[in-house]
């Protein structure tokens, strides 16, 4: 443990202060300050010998958070990186995007704040990549045996860069035209910023991963030809199919997919731009963008906040983000006590930033001129035996010029690869998958989101090196790569 006293001598929750809203409203960069190295210490004394450390059962990768929080708290932050590593390849993906259930399984969070575990890790690994010590693993064996990787989010990413250190090699297909699947074109810059990204890639490629970008898996390279060339394949390529909202209106010009007008933004931060008009406005070919727009963003959760920063951003004239669901407590509901992740209103930076958060609140029309969307007509909506039903009289309607759905995902794209490979489909829409990840064919897993549904960061990441452990041992009869879960489907919202 950490300090005895810790929790009691600094019963207060401390994080990193959160820039000027007007100064980072100007720019893409991360949210965040800097946190002194001293008050992050104080933090981690709060970490308490509480016996049974319910943080590890929270976190999906089985994190050893009590230790690399003893081992900050004594600076010894060599020690605590490798801690760190041990369990979680990329520690500064989810110490900047988990929701850490961690935190909420805290012992400490029964009566007080709970410790800052995600502050932690975050500055652990940044020290680590500061003092030179995140150095390439290198193979110490080299099996002969070829793994393919189809699609380079963080499970995918993470279930390489396993199979590269027990000695495969590995090849990352991606079609987009840069490695890291949501993580690159989904989550926003200044959640973030993808030098990040960057920077873990080339410990991979060092180690030995190749990657291809730009190749769609099952036209570009047929699957015959994967068949052949590898002797096991890893499907990762997530739950990219959003939502969709079949209402009235929905052809209307004006009315996209988040996952339409997120990536363009981020394409921007990475210099894919064009010069349009007098004015020499940046933009990317096609874009779909927020400027001087009327916005309204159906769906309340990460993926809508994500839109919300990215149109307020761009300039947008107003923005109004819907979620049919009641405002949650603003305390940890009845519904989910300790050590469940709560239901509780939550405000994330984009949401301090503007727009206006509407709950309890149902579309039932778009409405358009000359096949552009202009407003949409919606209602009040109420909770009755576990259904919603209209609350008469409260019918509205609300101008729009720009619409994003954010809704959340129902599955992967089925046509090109996964049909031809002919893998069989569990319920709701996921590919099926047995106890050691193997899909209905011979020789091909699947981990993250395609095999469990759509889900977290942290769930991707553990559910890659899982799906690694199997492939090897698949593979060579035997495996010494950890497997932190064992798989399973999550009914999605």
């Amino acid at each position: 443990m950490a300090d005895p006293r810790g929790f009691l001598n600094h019963p207060e929750r401390e994080l990193p202060d959160r820039r000027p809203v007007e100064l980072r409203l100007l720019d893409w960069k991360e949210v965040y300050t800097d946190f002194d190295k001293g008050h992050l210490k104080t933090q981690a004394s709060r970490c308490m010998d509480c016996g049974i450390p319910f943080c590890h059962n929270g976190c999906p990768l089985g994190n050893l958070i009590p230790e690399w929080n003893d081992l900050v708290y004594k600076d010894r932050w060599r020690e605590g990186i490798e801690r760190l590593h041990a369990t979680n390849n990329f520690p500064e993906f989810t110490g900047r995007l988990c929701p850490a259930p961690c935190e909420a399984s805290c012992v400490l969070g029964i009566n007080q704040p709970a410790v800052t575990i995600k502050q932690v890790e975050v500055e652990l690994v940044e020290n680590a990549f500061d003092e030179g010590w995140v150095a390439p693993v290198m193979p110490t064996v080299k099996t002969g045996k070829n793994v393919a990787v189809i699609g380079s989010g963080p499970a995918g990413l993470a279930a390489a860069q396993q199979l590269t250190r027990a000695g495969h090699g590995v090849t990352v297909f991606e079609r987009a035209d840069r490695i890291g699947g949501l993580l690159r074109y989904g989550i926003p810059e200044f959640k973030m910023e993808k030098r990040f990204i960057d920077r873990r890639l080339e410990q991979m490629q060092i180690e030995g991963t190749v990657f291809r970008t730009g190749v769609n898996v099952g036209v570009d390279v047929t699957v015959d030809e994967l068949r052949e060339d590898f002797d096991a394949v890893v499907l990762a390529v997530g739950s990219t199919i959003g939502r969709d909202l079949p209402i009235p209106g929905r052809e209307l010009d004006g009315i996209h997919q988040a996952m339409e007008f997120l990536p363009q933004a981020n394409r921007i931060q990475h210099g894919d731009t064009w010069a349009s008009g007098a004015t020499g406005d940046v933009t990317v070919p096609g874009q779909i963008t927020a400027t001087g727009k009327k916005v309204v963003i159906i769906g309340g959760g990460d993926t809508g906040a994500d839109c919300l920063g990215t149109s307020l951003r761009q300039g947008a004239e107003s923005v109004h983000q819907f979620e049919i669901m009641p405002r949650p407590p603003m305390e940890r509901a009845g519904s989910t006590p300790w050590p469940t992740y709560p239901l509780m209103y939550r405000v994330s930076s984009a949401h301090e930033e503007g727009g206006d958060r509407v709950f309890s609140v149902n579309t039932e029309e778009f409405v358009g001129e000359n096949g552009k969307v202009t407003a949409l007509k919606a209602h009040e909506v109420t909770m009755v035996a576990g259904r919603f039903e209209k609350v008469e009289g409260s019918d509205f309607t609300l101008e729009a010029d720009l619409v994003l759905l954010a809704m959340g995902f129902v599955g992967p794209e089925r046509e090109d690869l996964l049909d031809k490979l002919g893998v069989e489909w569990g319920e709701r829409g996921v590919i099926k998958r047995d106890n050691s990840f193997a899909s209905s064919v011979p020789g091909v897993f699947v981990a993250g989101d395609a095999g469990r549904g759509q889900s977290l960061i942290v769930w991707a990441i553990a559910e890659g090196r899982a799906a690694a452990a199997a492939v090897d041992k698949f593979l060579e009869g035997h495996t010494v790569l950890p497997a932190p879960i064992v798989p399973t489907q999550v009914a999605q919202r």
